[in-house]
């Protein structure tokens, strides 16, 4: 990935208990400690929001966090289980120490992991 802008990582983490996907601090607490344990540098403060739409099946919590690097975003659904994650960066990271965190913070009980190189020909 050296010749590319830099990896995207996404997380479909599947079964994870309900009481972490409803958890406000702990969506706000990942988002405040992964960058510095993956050594990213955060910009903003995450940004978390609890979320009751119109279909209530889809209550959950989403939030981002700026980094100079680019982002880390969080979108869960406490009914259905279910939690997404991604972490954009500019620069090469340990993806297993980030995989292996965020899975024992969120607990799944299955999960499928996507590693994609973004920006093949940007120029550097």
């Amino acid at each position: 990935m050296e010749d590319t802008f830099g990896p995207h990582i996404t997380l479909d983490l599947k079964g994870c208990p309900k009481d972490i996907l409803s958890n406000y601090q702990l969506h706000f607490d990942y988002l405040k400690n992964i960058p510095e344990l993956i050594q990213m540098t955060p910009i903003t403060q995450p940004y978390v929001f609890p979320y009751e739409g119109l279909v209530p099946e889809d209550r959950g919590i989403t939030g981002i966090v700026i980094i100079a690097e680019s982002h880390i975003s969080v979108h869960s659904f406490e009914e259905k289980g279910y939690c997404f994650i991604d972490i954009f960066s500019c620069k090469p990271f340990d993806y297993d120490e980030a995989i292996r965190l965020t899975k024992e913070i969120f607990q799944p009980l299955d999960w499928e992991v996507n590693v994609v190189s973004r920006g093949n020909d940007f120029p550097r």
